[in-house]
């Protein structure tokens, strides 16, 4: 049973100016220090923090919390399994809630442009 499906669309250049402005307090903010390893390690890193940004921000819309309650920024960890596919790691209290669901996740970009959707299914995970 499909319990939420959520997708955003971000400008990687809306990432870049938010980072380049707020510097270390805004990856704090937003990112695991795993995610900041893996994106300050990629040639184009401000696409991949776009990408996890766009995907945590489906992620509240398929739970349709938004950002309010027990939803936090690094609660939600966009990890890659050996083979590229993305996925969510979670922690806190959505690791709690969300037990026993299957979460996919599916991330995409143009050169300006990412784009995340994610679909919770019930009693699947």
């Amino acid at each position: 049973m499909v319990k939420g499906i959520g997708v955003d669309i971000i400008e990687i250049d809306r990432v870049r100016r938010s980072i380049e402005r707020m510097g270390d307090r805004f990856l704090e903010k937003v990112y695991t220090s795993r995610e900041i390893a893996y994106c300050n390690g990629k040639a184009h890193r401000f696409q991949h923090y776009a990408a996890r940004f766009a995907a945590k921000e489906a992620l509240s819309k398929a739970l349709s919390t938004g950002w309010a309650g027990e939803f936090r920024w690094k609660d939600v960890e966009v990890m890659n399994e050996p083979s590229g596919q993305p996925r969510f790691s979670l922690h806190g209290t959505l690791c709690e809630r969300l037990a026993g669901a299957s979460i996919m996740l599916s991330m995409s970009h143009s050169d300006s442009h990412v784009v995340a959707m994610v679909l919770i299914q019930e009693g699947t995970g």
